[in-house]
């Protein structure tokens, strides 16, 4: 008896720990969602510093500062919001985990905006408004500050809501807006806004068909073979071969060209030498990993995981130097206007712009990617190892097109494009071998349309979410920016 207000001293104690330790998971628990804004806002702040640290004109600095914040965060929302698009099919597919997708599109979105995303940077910045219709470099400046955080908030809303929308189109909305609001109807160089509004609807187009074209060759050339494994032998080192073949091609005349100058030819040859020694490397390789696996699909998939981290990590390459434009192009023209005193002449890109967006990408890829990439790699249709190569090879090839040819085209639609190309190919054959066994087989039951329709491989319902999402981003990025250009012109004027 004598223990006892002993023992209900110490139950006491426990359980007065116990009700600390709860408080301290559940203070962890409120904090974790706060760990990834947290980093993001310290990158931003980080790219405050670098612009302070190495643009040297002082008067307008605070300005550049303020532009090298915003164009960080518009960098972070990209890789949040696009990299879906470059490792959604290669993580939907099981051939490629989280981290590894993370890891390999880091290095590889960094490499492509640094090494090849001059071009499209020069058309971002320059080639959808006149600033010759601006009559101070001020409101010059205002436009395409407006721009840059027009778009990256709406690639943020887009991103918190689930819309995998094209950053793209938010950019140059933004430019399109902010330069009437400025100058006027007048200030928008249409020639240039009509081709880069035919290039996104002939992009997700010729991406979707390239997808549906590879998909259609593998089902063809391996699928239905007797002898998959012996397919898969010959066509697999192929299909890497002609991946390889287009990196090489893209890489010799984008990559290289501060170094030295390579022709078109000579780019082609190159890729064709290195397509062809790939192919002959992954020839044994294949043969050596095929050895004693089944004749059935699910063996064949086994082997596409190679090429599929090889496209993907291509794309992710593309795709760096292409979207990067979407960070920097509008930052890169408010550092030339505040550096040279004008806006006229052709836009220099300095070294430390070039590192903010292609850190920044990388960053919101970290921290803010994986939710999208688990909506584009299997909300949208299911995808396996064959189909995810498709997608991922026919974006990549359509995208570095794109990049070659200077248009500001989204990677969104193309990817996108790609994996709707895949799901209506496969219902498209599925609908075709159901006619074919009905006609051999007349007395068969036949299934009724509503059933059909609910047998349907792509959901409609995102089909329909994603293309209204792709209408209203233009307008609701222009509308955004021209109200912020009005607010910024009229505190300081």
């Amino acid at each position: 008896m004598a223990d006892r207000p002993d023992s209900k001293h110490w139950n006491t104690l426990d359980k007065d720990l116990n009700k600390i330790s709860q408080v301290e998971y559940a203070t962890a628990y409120v904090a974790r969602p706060l760990v990834a804004p947290g980093i993001a806002l310290a990158f931003m702040v980080l790219a405050g510093l670098a612009a302070a640290l190495f643009f040297q004109a002082t008067p307008i600095n605070l300005i550049v500062v303020v532009a090298a914040v915003i164009g960080a965060y518009m960098a972070i929302n990209i890789g949040a919001n696009d990299v879906a698009n470059n490792m959604g099919p290669a993580v939907g597919a099981n051939a490629l985990t989280m981290g590894g997708a993370i890891i390999i599109a880091a290095i590889f979105e960094s490499a492509g905006a640094l090494l090849a995303g001059g071009d499209v940077v020069s058309t971002i910045s320059k080639g959808i408004i006149d600033p010759s219709g601006m009559t101070e470099i001020r409101t010059f400046v205002w436009a395409m500050m407006a721009a840059l955080l027009s778009a990256a908030l709406w690639v943020n809303l887009a991103t918190k809501v689930g819309a995998p929308v094209s950053t793209t189109h938010s950019v140059v909305g933004g430019v399109m807006g902010a330069g009437i609001a400025a100058a006027g109807m007048s200030a928008v160089n249409w020639p240039t806004m009509g081709a880069i509004a035919a290039s996104w609807v002939i992009s997700p187009v010729l991406g979707g068909a390239i997808a549906a074209a590879f998909l259609a060759l593998i089902k063809s050339r391996i699928i239905y073979q007797e002898d998959k494994i012996a397919a898969a032998r010959k066509w697999v080192p192929i299909l890497v071969g002609i991946m390889a073949g287009t990196f090489a091609a893209y890489l010799a005349l984008k990559g290289f060209k501060k170094i030295i100058k390579i022709e078109m030819g000579a780019a082609l040859l190159i890729g064709l030498g290195l397509g062809i020694a790939t192919y002959l490397i992954t020839r044994p390789l294949i043969h050596r990993q095929s050895e004693g696996l089944e004749n059935r699909n699910k063996s064949v998939k086994v082997l596409f995981g190679l090429p599929l981290v090889f496209s993907a990590a291509l794309l992710s390459f593309a795709h760096g130097a292409n979207d990067v434009a979407n960070a920097v192009g509008p930052l890169a023209a408010i550092v030339h206007a505040a550096e040279a005193g004008d806006f006229a002449s052709k836009v220099h890109i300095p070294m430390w712009v070039m590192v903010i967006g292609a850190f920044g990408i990388s960053f919101g890829l970290f921290l803010f990617g994986p939710k999208l990439i688990r909506m584009v790699g299997s909300q949208i249709t299911k995808l396996n190892p064959m189909r995810a190569y498709c997608v991922a090879l026919s974006a990549a090839i359509t995208v570095i097109v794109a990049s070659w040819l200077g248009l500001p085209v989204s990677s969104t639609h193309i990817a996108v494009g790609g994996v709707f190309g895949v799901g209506f190919f496969r219902e498209w054959h599925m609908e075709r071998r159901r006619r074919n066994n009905n006609s051999a087989h007349p007395a068969k039951v036949t299934i009724a349309p509503e059933e059909r329709r609910r047998r349907k491989l792509v959901r409609r319902s995102h089909f329909m979410t994603i293309v209204a999402a792709w209408v209203i981003t233009v307008p609701a990025a222009a509308l955004m920016s021209a109200v912020i250009f009005f607010i910024l012109n009229s505190l300081t004027t």
